[in-house]
């Protein structure tokens, strides 16, 4: 009998992989996690290699093991993955004490984390997609097109005394 198999949460072109109990703080292990989001994987591996942070070759073995679950799972192209998602999460934290002055002591926190990559495979499609939003209107900067203006001249400001205009002389 037993209980029914559970329904895959992932889309079919999607797999993913998880590294628990890293010795690190989540707060760190993100500032490697944003370098690899929405980069293909061959370049994340590659950022991932060079990356002076010690936890990066944790994360690349995730990296590594999400494109191995593609393939052998899957069935997905491995040229073709792109890190869709890569998100952190907190994991237990080990506690200790430091002994102070006076016989009183202060904790001292040794967060541990994890990390979940989820690896896509990219379609035609969404390749055509990107190439058409990355295009700006023409005319217009940046700044104008978000709706923001130019930012009034010095002697505008408040409190601040004018100063008298040059004299030109021809």
């Amino acid at each position: 009998m037993g209980k029914p198999k559970r329904e895959r949460s992932l889309s079919d072109s999607e797999a993913q992989a998880v590294a628990r109990n890293l010795r690190v703080s989540p707060r760190k292990l993100n500032l490697v996690a944003g370098l690899i989001r929405g980069k293909a994987v061959d370049t994340a591996l590659a950022d991932l290699e060079f990356s002076r942070k010690r936890i990066a070759q944790d994360v690349r073995k995730c990296v590594m093991s999400a494109v191995a679950n593609a393939e052998n799972n899957h069935g997905l192209d491995v040229n073709e993955l792109v890190v869709s998602e890569a998100f952190v999460g907190k994991n237990l934290i080990m506690r200790r004490f430091a002994a102070r002055g006076r016989g009183r002591a202060s904790s001292i926190m040794k967060p541990f984390s994890q990390i979940t990559v989820i690896v896509r495979q990219k379609s035609d499609e969404e390749g055509e997609a990107k190439v058409k939003k990355r295009s700006k209107p023409a005319g217009k900067s940046a700044k104008e097109a978000k709706g923001g203006a130019k930012k009034p001249a010095a002697s505008a400001k408040k409190g601040g005394k004018a100063k008298p205009a040059a004299k030109e002389t021809a």
